[in-house]
């Protein structure tokens, strides 16, 4: 059985740093990326379906995430799949630094934390997966992908802990929390 690859393949129209697309996410975070329009009122996040208008990469990723990392091989088809693959490789490791005795609070502060610490980008050579990945071109296009991809590992931070945390009780999800030790294709970021 294959893996799940991203839906959002077909969108031709775009822009592409090295080979990873830069597509529209919902989020309140700054940075460069198209602004979905927020949820409507009384749509909740994890109900989104997918063909909703603001339905976005990161909802795609999260909705994958436990499935695709049951997976060892994934063929890239696309410039959209290396942006699921980047998310499911941050997921992996927000999950990582979560403790099953975690507040909501702290987990927040972790995560976030590991969102704007300093990250490797395609083309550098502490980057895990430059074989998988091209570089930016030049300055400007680096400097637009570090903000690209700092937006989407805040975002999908915070909507990871809105699952994890979805139940009320103030603990995390087991469930969630059992990926911990899986890698995804062997990787890690």
């Amino acid at each position: 059985m294959p893996a799940y690859h991203s839906a959002f393949l077909e969108d031709t129209d775009v822009r592409i740093i090295g080979n990873f697309a830069l597509l529209p996410l919902r989020t309140k975070t700054r940075g460069p990326a198209y602004t979905l329009p927020s949820l409507p009122a009384g749509v909740a996040e994890l109900d989104l379906d997918p063909d909703h208008e603001s339905y976005d990469i990161l909802d795609e990723t999260l909705t994958l995430f436990r499935a695709n990392t049951l997976f060892r091989n994934f063929e890239i088809k696309g410039p959209a799949d290396r942006v699921l693959i980047y998310g499911i490789l941050w997921i992996s490791d927000c999950l990582s630094r979560l403790k099953p005795t975690m507040t909501l609070r702290e987990a927040e502060k972790a995560i976030t934390t590991a969102a704007l610490e300093q990250y490797a980008l395609p083309g550098d050579p502490s980057f895990p997966l430059n074989a998988l990945y091209q570089g930016p071109r030049d300055r400007g296009e680096a400097e637009l992908l570090r903000g690209y991809i700092g937006q989407m590992r805040q975002e999908l931070g915070s909507r990871l802990l809105t699952r994890i945390y979805a139940d009320g009780t103030g603990k995390p999800s087991k469930w969630w929390l059992s990926f911990t030790k899986r890698r995804f294709m062997g990787m890690s970021l």
